[in-house]
């Protein structure tokens, strides 16, 4: 039969002047169209890099099931930093998150008044010495009327009396640095200077009450949360966020760390460190989840629990510097080597000469 062969060439004439025209495109398609070369090498370097771009997803697919695991399993206690002094979360194995009461309110009033001492360097910087300036008198005017509001309702608020009267003194200082250099209508350094030299002692009273307050919260707060998990305090995770400033001699790590002993530091009481001061409570358990996960990755694979939580390369890479800085006639210069699991302190550990403290500068 020759219906086949006849459909077939019939197929071909009908459909030949759609081929023909998808050839020539349309005016509105120019400007976009073109033909993508791409030669075998780069066809197969895109399809290696998609597997490790894919990964991410398999690891954010996974991570949902892990956190779920692992909240199930373990209590966690979430140690994030907030103006207000902090913010603790207790997730229980189903229980609803428990958050812990705020710090004293005495707290951000003490650092208040600190800072805005602090701030009026930020007000006068870019202007010292420079009388032909006068740009910053509407910002000192405004923030002026801040201040004395602030001081006229000082015996208001709920703060000791002793307390009260080293915050009086700091912002009638700040009122009197202001009005000097506002009647003046130039912010000479010398003025600047005597300030700041002035308020010191007051703001070094402000920062150890803030501390003491601080401090003395968040550990009634644990001590009554680990009488309340019991024996399951040992197997309870915790992680505190941290940005490089505040990294050493972090607050909330360190009195979580008075609590979890040394030997859970960086085995089961974690510092985190981020790009922000503030971090969600999502982020870091995600942070956590990764961490522990990792984990038994770096067990499967290298025979070592700990193994992940170090750069993998690092070690190579040490030794790639040794030999480079070798080929140049360099010295290498790399911090000492630690070892998986090490339970040392998160920060800067090596101890030396100089100030150390606000105290110290005494």
């Amino acid at each position: 039969m020759r219906t086949a062969p006849s459909l077939t060439v019939a197929a071909i004439m009908l459909w030949g002047g759609t081929v023909a025209s998808a050839q020539t495109l349309p005016a509105y398609m120019a400007p976009i169209a073109g033909k993508a070369a791409a030669t075998p090498s780069d066809t197969a370097t895109k399809d290696m890099l998609a597997l490790n771009t894919g990964m991410f997803e398999l690891y954010g697919d996974a991570a949902k099931i892990f956190q779920k695991n692992i909240l199930s399993k373990h209590p966690v206690i979430l140690g994030l930093f907030s103006g207000a002094g902090g913010r603790m979360i207790l997730y229980r194995p189903g229980m609803a998150p428990l958050d812990a009461p705020q710090v004293p309110i005495v707290y951000q009033l003490l650092k208040s008044v600190g800072h805005s001492t602090m701030a009026l360097v930020q007000v006068v910087g870019p202007y010292v010495d420079n009388p032909d300036n006068k740009s910053w008198r509407g910002s000192m005017l405004a923030y002026r009327s801040r201040m004395q509001s602030a001081l006229d309702g000082l015996d208001a608020t709920p703060m000791e009396p002793g307390w009260r009267d080293n915050n009086r003194t700091i912002l009638q200082n700040n009122i009197a640095f202001m009005d000097e250099c506002i009647s003046k209508g130039v912010i000479a350094f010398s003025t600047l200077e005597a300030f700041g030299k002035k308020q010191a002692p007051y703001l070094a009273k402000n920062v150890a009450w803030a501390a003491q307050t601080q401090v003395a919260h968040w550990m009634t707060v644990l001590a009554e949360w680990k009488a309340q998990l019991g024996a399951d305090w040992d197997k309870t995770y915790a992680a505190s966020n941290t940005i490089y400033v505040a990294r050493q001699n972090n607050v909330l790590f360190s009195v979580l760390a008075q609590f979890f002993g040394p030997d859970a530091i960086n085995i089961r009481l974690l510092l985190i460190e981020t790009i922000s001061f503030t971090t969600t409570p999502a982020d870091m358990l995600e942070s956590l989840t990764r961490i522990i996960a990792d984990r038994s990755v770096g067990a499967l694979f290298f025979g070592n629990y700990h193994l992940m939580d170090y750069e993998l390369m690092g070690g190579d890479a040490r030794a790639a510097i040794v030999a480079e800085s070798a080929k140049r006639g360099m010295t290498p210069f790399l911090p000492p080597a630690v070892p998986f699991g090490s339970k040392q302190w998160p920060t800067l550990v090596t101890p030396g000469q100089g100030p150390a403290t606000i105290a110290d500068l005494k």
